[in-house]
């Protein structure tokens, strides 16, 4: 049985799309929330250790880069291997709880406190957006997949484009605290909040069609990665307007 469409890969059709729903143990919404807080658990437990090595004086570089690449790794294999998802979704959020523990503490050492109120604003944005879906104050519509999916497409674009102005040394809007950089950042932390609502979505169409119990740290897994990069955006959107000051 298809599930409807996600902008975020860990949700996709592919991966959703081919599940055996005819299981004796079937995925439960609270097994779902379950695995993620304890997903969570690992990426605070992970940062925290990256953090207070920056710190304390140590260089976290090789951390992080072995953390966001070993995290895209293992968020491959998930989503190819599904069955896997057990293993590498917990390694999935210690990999990136380490990539980004470095990360905000370079940002709280440039912009003392930003790191506590970006973390602040993604999980208010999290209970919000869960508030806005269980009242159906936004609803997950065809037209609002389409949407959300056409930015998504529209952002990786820029993101690429950019790239490639950067390896012949030109400069994008991106860079900088300009106001187009600041409404590109803010557009893109608004898609990525709204992705939420997508992944709540899949999440619950999974425990009403039976999907199988492995599916629970999937759909926690589809949490997590949308999480960070809210939490990432948000980072980058406090820093330029911070700097803007």
């Amino acid at each position: 049985m298809s599930l409807m469409k996600s902008s975020n890969p860990a949700f996709g059709e592919n991966v959703w799309g081919k599940a055996s729903y005819a299981t004796s143990a079937p995925m439960t919404l609270q097994g779902t929330i379950n695995k993620t807080l304890i997903s969570l658990l690992l990426v605070v437990a992970s940062a925290a250790y990256t953090w207070n090595t920056y710190m304390q004086g140590g260089n976290v570089s090789m951390i992080m880069g072995v953390g966001f690449i070993g995290g895209f790794i293992l968020s491959m294999v998930t989503i190819f291997k599904n069955e896997w998802a057990h293993i590498t979704v917990p390694a999935y959020a210690l990999f990136e709880g380490a990539a980004i523990g470095g990360l905000s503490a370079l940002f709280e050492v440039k912009f003392p406190g930003l790191p506590m109120q970006a973390t602040a604003l993604t999980f208010g944005t999290l209970f919000v957006m869960l508030f806005a879906y269980k009242q159906g104050l936004i609803k997950a519509t065809e037209k609002f997949r389409a949407v959300i999916m056409a930015s998504m497409g529209a952002i990786m674009t820029v993101y690429i484009i950019s790239m490639i102005m950067s390896f012949f040394g030109s400069y994008s809007f991106l860079q900088g605290n300009s106001l187009m950089s600041i409404v590109f950042s803010l557009v893109v932390t608004a898609v990525a909040a709204l992705s939420l609502i997508l992944d709540f979505d899949t999440i619950e169409k999974g425990v009403r069609n039976n999907a199988p119990k492995q599916f629970e740290w999937m759909g926690a897994f589809g949490l997590l990665v949308t999480l960070i990069w809210l939490y990432i955006e948000m980072l980058k959107l406090l820093s330029k307007i911070s700097s803007k000051d």
